[in-house]
């Protein structure tokens, strides 16, 4: 009769070691698709900063490139604007003279030490090269100024006008023409849709011979843009934008930080000619006494802005985990802008970007960041008339 052998199985020191392989297998496995998600999130998070601020530094750019259109006549730029908008159109407000003034000029910065920065570009969109004429008779007031031109070419119903007085660096106003000028006068009379209209020239008057007109084109086209960041949002608010006169409209998302500088020509007087070239010998977060004419932020110092320096700060859509210790450390310092002299030979005012957002939970260090810079010369201010 045959023996029967015991069945043979796995001893407990088998099963032991064949569990400690596997939970070590399954902890390998969970760290590499752990450091996968990271990885993937990572690199997300890289594009969408280089989407957002491609597209937040782009937009920018196309304003900025075509600032000052209309607005290059020395007797209009930097000119102190009376300026009314039933839309809710505000010109930028520049304090640095010490009062606050709302000058017409191709970019304004209102600079901010604590925040971003916000831009302001103007242009018009006249089809005729901004013609201008002259004021025939003294204007103290109501919706009508004659002028010394029988139905001046180009100026027609709906146009923005900008009326100035000579010589330069004084006041002016925006209207709106209510009426084609058939006769020796222009109309801005208020209401049926004349939105820049208040039924006068803001309080101004202005002499004959001593004041001229200047059409920017069509109301409806009149580019004045103001750009800043709220609460990590690139935002615009713009006159020629349906429902973005009133208030901010979004543009691009995690975008936490704008900054921009003047870049001036600060040449004397006896060699600086605006009609010849245009250079960049200093840069300034605030506006200067750029002509070296008693005081600040007059007339002439808006005509020595060359050219502006733009910065964009994108941020990662998501945060990174802080590590062991508690501490977030995917970005361990604030990014510095404007760093690099340039042009060459032009000292360089760098700036700490501000990227730390009001009520954010997360802290700013547990995100990503990618700086875009760009100058952009204000090449209408070079173009201005002789």
């Amino acid at each position: 009769m045959k023996s029967i052998k015991a069945t043979q199985g796995f001893s407990v020191v088998e099963l032991m070691v064949a569990m400690t392989v596997g939970l070590l297998a399954m902890t390998f496995a969970t760290r590499m698709l752990v450091s996968a998600e990271q990885n993937k999130a990572s690199s997300l998070g890289g594009s969408d900063q280089m989407q957002n601020g491609m597209l937040a530094l782009f937009s920018i750019n196309e304003d900025a490139a075509q600032a000052g259109w209309g607005l290059n006549d020395e007797l209009l730029t930097g000119c102190n604007t009376a300026f009314s908008d039933t839309s809710g159109f505000e010109l930028a407000v520049d304090a640095s003279s010490g009062a606050n003034r709302t000058p017409l000029a191709p970019v304004i910065i209102q600079h901010s030490s604590t925040g971003s920065d916000t831009i302001s570009l103007y242009a018009g969109t006249s089809p005729t090269g901004v013609g201008s004429v002259k004021v025939r008779s003294l204007y103290a007031g109501a919706d009508t100024l004659d002028i010394d031109t029988q139905a001046p070419f180009g100026f027609a119903t709906g146009d923005a006008i900008v009326v100035a007085n000579e010589p330069s660096g004084g006041n002016c106003a925006i209207a709106q023409l209510s009426a084609d000028p058939l006769a020796s006068s222009l109309q801005f009379s208020s209401g049926d849709g004349n939105r820049f209209n208040s039924g006068s020239l803001g309080g101004n008057s202005y002499a004959a011979g001593r004041a001229r007109v200047f059409n920017l084109g069509p109301a409806r086209n009149l580019s004045l843009h103001t750009w800043t960041t709220t609460n990590g949002v690139l935002t615009l608010r713009a006159s020629n934008l349906e429902g973005a006169a009133a208030a901010p409209v979004s543009v691009v998302g995690n975008i936490v930080a704008l900054k921009a500088q003047y870049g001036f020509d600060t040449r004397a007087a006896a060699i600086f000619d605006a009609a010849t070239s245009m250079q960049v010998s200093q840069w300034s977060n605030t506006m200067i006494d750029a002509d070296g004419v008693s005081g600040t932020g007059n007339a002439g110092d808006y005509r020595r802005v060359a050219a502006i320096r733009i910065a964009i700060v994108a941020r990662s859509g998501a945060p990174e985990k802080p590590g062991s210790s508690g501490t977030c450390t995917a970005t361990t310092a604030a990014p510095v802008l404007f760093s690099n002299a340039s042009p060459s030979g032009v000292t360089a005012v760098s700036v700490t970007a501000p990227v730390a957002l009001t009520n954010d939970p997360f802290d700013w260090k547990c995100y990503r960041y990618r700086v875009f810079e760009a100058i952009v010369p204000i090449r209408n201010s070079g173009w201005r008339p002789t």
